[in-house]
């Protein structure tokens, strides 16, 4: 249906031509199977920034400016200079192809805000944990949590500019990672760089599948 060349009805107000909504934004084909995926990690590591660069959509954000009545609560060690945060989700959507699109949910960073993970969990096949390596120690936490909850996830470094380098061994040593769980460096600004990060999630959750029915 065409509502962008609708007619009005005789003696309404409407305009004769009411804009329509976008293609991008029109739902998906029949065929077309939608996964949920997570974006999370600890505060200022990108999560917002993956979402929007990534999403086909213009991406819904949730960020307010941060206040004094933070100061004392949050503990943001190394992000000082940031002065947004995300106090709900962020959404976006990517089709990987005709069959596939998977929406995509960024969690709120500061811990205040992390009661959320429950509802915006419920439902997702999988997780990208983001780190910065100036601050690994912030997404120890995070990663205990997809652990116990048994959300398998994938590991992506966002590669700051002024961000120090490790070798892997090193940085899957200091996050307690098993070898199984992929390990991948990540742009969080570059559209085909999170598209590749996302992709890997998606060969993961796969290689899961295929062990279990094997098994």
């Amino acid at each position: 249906m065409d509502y962008a060349s609708s007619d009005a009805p005789v003696g309404s107000d409407v305009p004769a031509s009411v804009p329509g909504p976008r293609g991008t934004d029109m739902l998906l084909p029949h065929s077309a199977r939608g996964v949920k995926v997570v974006i999370v990690g600890g505060f200022g590591v990108g999560k917002t920034t993956m979402v929007g660069a990534v999403s086909e959509i213009p991406p819904l954000t949730t960020e307010e400016t941060m206040t004094q009545a933070g100061v004392g609560i949050d503990h943001n060690p190394g992000a000082e200079g940031k002065n947004t945060t995300t106090v709900a989700m962020d959404f976006g959507r990517i089709s990987i192809n005709q069959e596939l699109v998977l929406y995509l949910f960024g969690t709120p960073g500061q811990e205040r805000f992390w009661f959320l993970w429950n509802g915006i969990f419920e439902g997702a096949l999988g997780a990208v944990v983001l780190v910065d390596t100036r601050r690994i120690e912030v997404c120890f936490e995070v990663i205990t949590r997809l652990e116990d909850r048994r959300v398998p996830f994938v590991v992506a470094v966002n590669t700051f500019p002024e961000a120090p380098q490790y070798p892997v061994e090193d940085l899957r040593a200091a996050l307690a990672l098993g070898e199984s769980v992929p390990l991948v460096a990540c742009d969080a600004r570059d559209r085909a760089s999170c598209r590749d990060a996302l992709l890997s999630l998606m060969d993961y959750l796969h290689t899961l599948v295929a062990a279990q029915e094997t098994a």
